[in-house]
C-alpha cells in the first residue's frame, strides 16, 4: 500500500484524482468509439444506428464491464463535486455532441425540418443509455438495458420515416 504523502504527490485532494479519472476515460472511450465499425457507414443515420446496435452490443458481461464510469460518479458527486460534476458532464455531453454530428448530418441529408435539434437529440440518446445502465444496476440484468436501447433505435428510426428522402429500415 503507498503511503498517503505518494497519493498526494500525484493529486492534490481525492476530487482532483476522480477528475482525472473522468477524464481518462473520456480519452479512453473517444477513442474507442472513434475506432467502431459502425464508423465506417457513409450514410449518417447508419452510422447514429450504428451506434445504438453498437452500444446494445455492449451489453455483455458483468455490469461494471459495461455501464459508464462518469455517469456513475456523476450521480454520486453531482452537488459534493462541482469539478467531478463537470469533468462528468464535459464527458457526457462531448459523446453526445459527437452523435449529434452524425444527426445533423442525417437531418440535412434526409431533407427534414424538425421541431427538435441534432444537439437535442444527441442528448437524448446518452440519456437513454444512462438511465438503461441505472435499470441495468436496479435490476441485476441487461435485459432491460437492451430493452431501452431497443426502444431508443425505434425512436430514432420514426424520427426519420416522415422524410422525403424515402428510406428503407431494416
Amino acid at each position: 500500500m503507498a503511503a498517503k504523502g505518494s497519493f498526494f504527490h500525484h493529486f492534490k485532494s481525492k476530487e482532483a484524482l476522480a477528475v482525472a479519472a473522468a477524464d481518462y476515460w473520456s480519452e479512453m472511450t473517444n477513442a474507442f468509439f472513434a475506432a467502431a465499425p459502425y464508423q465506417h457507414h457513409v450514410d449518417p443515420l447508419d452510422r447514429v444506428l450504428g451506434y445504438i446496435d453498437f452500444r446494445k452490443g455492449l451489453l455483455i458481461g458483468k455490469l461494471p464491464e459495461f455501464t459508464c464510469l462518469v455517469g456513475t460518479m456523476v450521480q454520486e458527486a453531482y452537488e459534493t463535486g462541482p469539478d467531478i460534476r463537470d469533468a462528468c458532464g464535459a464527458s457526457i455531453t462531448g459523446h453526445a455532441a459527437k452523435v449529434a454530428e452524425d444527426i445533423a448530418a442525417a437531418v440535412k441529408l434526409y431533407g427534414l425540418d424538425p421541431d427538435w435539434t441534432a444537439e437535442s437529440l444527441g442528448l437524448h440518446t446518452q440519456a437513454v443509455l444512462q438511465g438503461a445502465f441505472i435499470l441495468a444496476k436496479a435490476t441485476g440484468s441487461a435485459a432491460v438495458a437492451a430493452a431501452s436501447v431497443d426502444h431508443l433505435r425505434r425512436y430514432i428510426e420514426i424520427l426519420f420515416q416522415s422524410s422525403p428522402k424515402k428510406r428503407e429500415y431494416a
